[in-house]
């Protein structure tokens, strides 16, 4: 079996070994792929196994490519191929569900500490040399804020949602949660609610929903009208679930006190985001997926998925 790999880079740096799937097949990887229909079509050629991280496989490329039976993404998000078009030509795609949970919820609380406890900002205090000059034995600029006591929103309560709430509970938190299906795990970690009283009860809000039409800029100035003022959102799913004009308002407006973001609607992000100029708001820049751990199990699971379609017996099939 002959193997792509479309644009490997952010999965494997350098740091891991693809040969896991050197082991299955006749391997070719390229760190990145324009996105260009026509040169996506001349690298897979007659391979019957691709992979993709971001991008594009849509009906026309599968046309172009004959050979192709097989479509793993490297990555749980699967929007970047045609899964209508894959289904009808007989096309396997796979994705890769779970691996990231611990790290992504280790940036939440991460993101959330920071804008709390203003850790960089007092380390580059210091390092300025303001505590050497400071006339008392300690100082803060920023309002240091506890959390145990409060009330940590969770919209999205499935496996990462859930293992945050853990972590909120931890510290002492109140969890309240909304998602689509509630279950025993959940209900042992928080309270489900609708979405109107997370919003006007949570003094903290942290997404962890899928992206969908429902759920497109759930985070909306309707929305943050419902929320406390002084509200504190977290970010660690997908940039377009926050409409960003609306949350750098209610940051500068002080609506919303301060955010912790590690996605945004357009990645890379655009010089002109208003979110970039808004008050106390962190960004990093799409990281919480990226533990060298969790790409392990990433590399892992996408070798294994492709063994099981040689066996015949797919896995982490979406469609």
């Amino acid at each position: 079996m002959k193997i792509v790999v479309l644009d490997g880079y952010t999965e494997n740096p350098g740091d891991l070994s693809w040969d896991g799937l050197a082991a299955l097949g006749e391997l070719t990887v390229h760190d990145y792929t324009p996105d260009d229909p026509a040169e996506v079509v001349r690298r897979i050629g007659d391979a019957e196994a691709v992979y993709v991280n971001k991008v594009p496989v849509g009906r026309w490329v599968m046309e172009q490519c004959p050979n192709l039976s097989y479509i793993g993404v490297l990555a749980t998000g699967c929007n970047i191929i045609g899964i209508e078009a894959a289904k009808e030509r007989g096309i396997t795609v796979t994705n890769i569900p779970g691996y990231s949970t611990p790290a992504v919820a280790q940036m939440t609380l991460a993101l959330l500490m920071e804008v709390t406890c203003h850790v960089g900002h007092h380390d580059q205090a210091v390092k300025e040399g303001r505590w050497c000059s400071c006339r008392d034995f300690c100082f803060w600029d920023k309002p240091i804020v506890e959390l145990a006591g409060k009330t940590m929103g969770i919209i999205g309560f499935g496996s990462i949602g859930r293992t945050v709430g853990r972590l909120a509970r931890a510290l002492g938190m109140t969890v309240l949660a909304t998602g689509s299906r509630p279950c025993p795990e959940g209900e042992a970690i928080g309270t489900y609610v609708d979405l109107d009283t997370l919003l006007a009860q949570s003094d903290v809000i942290s997404l962890h929903a899928p992206l969908f039409p429902s759920t497109h800029h759930i985070v909306n100035a309707e929305n943050i009208a419902k929320m406390k003022d002084g509200v504190i959102l977290l970010n660690t799913a997908r940039g377009p679930l926050v409409d960003e004009q609306a949350l750098a308002d209610a940051l500068n407006s002080g609506k919303v006190a301060a955010a912790g973001l590690d996605v945004v609607e357009h990645e890379p992000m655009l010089p002109n985001n208003p979110l970039l100029t808004a008050q106390n708001c962190v960004i990093t820049p799409h990281i919480a997926w990226a533990s060298v751990e969790a790409r392990r199990r990433l590399m892992d699971i996408a070798v294994e998925n492709l063994r099981q379609f040689q066996a015949g017996t797919p896995q982490n099939v979406v469609n």
